[in-house]
């Protein structure tokens, strides 16, 4: 059997795939690509990252885009750090930034905040499952 950071549903494959995300994020602008893509990009690290944090604590993920609902769903031992606060404000990229016509268009200082909240998001999840989970 492989080691889990290759098993495919692990919280090591979980954060595999966010940090794969917070890359595309963080690509640099171009005249043809968009900050909604890249926002996209951004709040779907995010997403990952807190489903590997569930998954690390045994807890079965829903198919859900929503940010606070997933983040809702952690034990509360998990401790969220103040940095994450707005996290939340990600989920509208999930959708409706994608679709042309469903919202304004988003600008570079979008694509920053959401990357910084993306990175913390990463960062924090990275953490998390790299320790013991607590009540499992």
């Amino acid at each position: 059997m492989p080691p889990e950071e290759f098993q495919v549903g692990s919280p090591q494959d979980w954060l595999r795939h966010a940090h794969s995300d917070l890359v595309l994020a963080g690509m640099r602008k171009s005249k043809r690509l968009l900050y909604e893509h890249l926002c996209f990009h951004a709040q779907q690290a995010a997403e990952k990252s807190i489903k590997a944090v569930l998954v690390h604590h045994g807890i079965q993920i829903p198919r859900s885009h929503d940010l606070a609902y997933l983040m809702g769903m952690l034990p509360g031992a998990v401790r969220i750090p103040p940095s994450l606060i707005e996290l939340p404000i990600l989920t509208k990229y999930a959708v409706q930034q994608r679709y042309p016509g469903e919202a304004a268009p988003l600008t570079s200082k979008h694509r920053s905040a959401a990357l910084h909240l993306a990175h913390e998001a990463v960062s924090w999840a990275t953490r998390a499952c790299g320790r013991k989970p607590q009540n499992r």
